[in-house]
């Protein structure tokens, strides 16, 4: 393990040295080092009202949702998410705006100094990267004062960093096999996980869970005298009976039930009324979820699909396009591990005409053989590799599929975050070093 990274004295490219430098000291899981740089700092996240978001899905599509309505409330709301898309400042917004490059180095140039102090103790106690990062959201929060910030957990919730914050909600929005190696390989296990973020007599709303995931929750909501409420118990079964929302898709409108229910949990606090949580939902942006564009004539849709329960979304999306345009889709995927591969392929050699393979430019990306090797000889003859420059040359161009083909770029979202880069020049240049801790 290399020494604490030393504190960036130069520019913007000299400050994402420094985060990146951050990597090589690890990803460790535990709250003790976010708690104690929060306490160097003051607590910044004892300044505001806090809901916090775990789930093996949705948690950053309902974490969206909240902060339009709160903010159609009239709320100055903080906005704390991950991984980025394209910029590195994405994962930090009040009222919807990053943060600056400026705003970054002045924040890196203030932290480093409290980090090294901290790290003198021994390796272990540098704070890590995202624990850096999520320090850099409390400060801005507390020092814009929000009103109201949502916060989504960043792995589990137990022992993730966030989990320093007591909410005045905690949510749950799904449970589904992901990330096995950290947080345990059945449904009860990630579950138990991810109610680590439940505090003692906070509310805690639940998402469309799975049979095996809920009575878990519920048992440690119960040992925590936290009272529950449940999207199903409220809005049924009956997809009619959901709230609709701007984004595409079934699963969004179990969002959006979920983003709704807190919203009226938080009614007593807040000014949230029938009429901003309508607005809010119909006025939502979270690119890269079933997100529709044109480019070269063709219609193109980038879809974050990355694990087994979102292939399972995925397959429903991909059998309704074809069943409104009476064509198979043209499919540009790539994906890390294999493990989410294998269930993303086996829908996308179900439903896809063509295939094409686009590793992103991530350590853990499968590569084409792995890809290739993952799916029956059958399929290979519709796979072709290629990649980001060959498919999208320019913001204008793709060079797949014809006139009358849908594009759907599914898979990693750090495969979507290079495209979009490459197709809205004015995001600026993609920061994908950046993205995979």
């Amino acid at each position: 393990m290399q020494t604490n990274p030393a504190c960036p004295d130069g520019a913007y490219p000299e400050v994402a040295d420094y985060l990146y430098g951050l990597k090589s000291v690890g990803v460790r899981f535990g709250v003790e080092r976010m708690g104690d740089l929060a306490a160097v700092l003051g607590h910044p996240e004892r300044a505001y009202p806090v809901v916090h978001l775990a789930g093996t899905n949705g948690k950053g599509s309902v974490s969206a949702m909240l902060e339009a309505i709160l903010r159609a409330a009239g709320c100055r709301t903080g906005l704390y998410t991950s991984p980025h898309l394209v910029r590195l400042g994405e994962r930090v917004q009040v009222d919807r705006h990053a943060l600056t490059e400026e705003e970054i180095i002045a924040y890196v140039r203030e932290l480093a100094p409290v980090a090294a102090r901290l790290g003198a103790r021994g390796l272990d106690e540098h704070p890590t990267f995202f624990e850096f990062m999520t320090a850099m959201a409390f400060l801005q929060f507390a020092r814009r004062r929000v009103e109201v910030a949502l916060v989504e957990v960043g792995l589990g919730g137990r022992l993730d960093a966030t989990n320093i914050v007591q909410p005045e909600i905690a949510v749950i929005t799904s449970i589904g096999l992901d990330h096995l190696e950290q947080l345990g390989d059945s449904l009860g296990s990630i579950a138990r996980e991810k109610a680590g973020i439940i505090k003692p007599g906070r509310p805690v709303v639940l998402g469309r869970l799975p049979g095996e995931a809920e009575p878990v929750i519920r048992a440690i909501a119960a040992e925590r005298g936290a009272p529950v409420w449940s999207v199903r118990e409220v809005f049924g079964e009956n997809l009619d009976d959901y709230p609709t929302t701007n984004l595409e898709g079934d699963y969004q409108r179990w969002n959006a039930a979920t983003a709704t229910l807190v919203a009226r949990l938080l009614t007593g606090r807040f000014p949230v009324t029938d009429g901003s949580i309508r607005r809010g939902l119909a006025q939502v942006v979270w690119p890269g979820r079933w997100q529709r564009t044109i480019l070269g004539g063709r219609t193109l849709i980038l879809d974050a699909s990355h694990n087994p329960e979102g292939a399972q979304v995925l397959d429903r999306n991909l059998r309704q396009l074809v069943a409104r345009t009476g064509r198979a889709p043209v499919v540009v995927t790539g994906m890390l591990g294999e493990f989410r591969a294998r269930a993303l392929l086996e829908v996308i050699g179900r439903r896809a005409r063509e295939i094409h393979l686009v590793p992103p430019q991530q350590e853990r990306a499968c590569s084409y053989g792995q890809l290739e090797a993952l799916v029956p000889p059958d399929i290979r003859s519709r796979m072709h590799r290629a990649t980001v420059d060959s498919v999208f040359p320019d913001a204008r161009t793709c060079t797949v599929g014809g006139p009358d083909d849908v594009i759907v770029l599914t898979g990693s979202i750090y495969l979507l975050g290079e495209v979009l880069a490459r197709l809205e020049p004015a995001l600026g240049a993609g920061e994908g070093r950046l993205q995979d801790f």
